[in-house]
């Protein structure tokens, strides 16, 4: 996979990998790209990868480029999922990679109940996402719970 440069690391990282629907991914380009937050008082930003070299990849792939960027804490990719729905939900990965140096009691808690490593999310609700983890005020778990509470399993919007 080509590596991802110039992100800054304030925005939110959203990484094309199918390219059956222009309009689709155009669609969600319009939605990502709006000012989110109470009012809409926030500037939306965003490092969108539109690059063909990415069709196709599997969400491993799109993890192990990603973790290059040590400032990232989640990635969202525009799958043939988000492409084919009607919500267009992007898959927000976990970037965290454990270490392999764990608490034993901690580790065997992780083998035990694995904590959600991906989840499903509307285009409106990726800056919440990114804000919230970025600065450690919520756990990616906690988000990915929410959206499994949803009826369709997507996380949607606080308004």
């Amino acid at each position: 996979m080509p590596e991802i440069a110039g992100r800054d690391e304030f925005a939110a990282l959203i990484v094309r990998t199918d390219y059956a629907d222009e309009a689709a991914w155009r669609a969600v380009v319009a939605e990502v790209t709006q000012p989110w937050g109470p009012g809409g008082e926030y500037e939306a930003w965003v490092h969108l990868v539109d690059d063909p070299a990415w069709a196709g990849a599997a969400p491993d792939a799109v993890l192990t480029a990603v973790r290059r960027d040590e400032e990232l804490s989640v990635v969202f990719v525009a799958d043939s999922t988000t492409m084919q729905t009607a919500r267009l939900p992007l898959l927000a990965l976990d970037v965290w990679c454990e270490d392999e140096e764990l608490d034993p009691v901690y580790y065997q808690e992780l083998v035990d109940c694995p904590p959600a490593r991906e989840f499903r999310t509307s285009p409106a609700a990726v800056h919440d996402v990114h804000a919230n983890l970025s600065i450690g005020n919520m756990d990616f778990e906690e988000f990915a719970e929410a959206a499994l509470a949803d009826p369709e399993g997507i996380l949607r919007p606080t308004r």
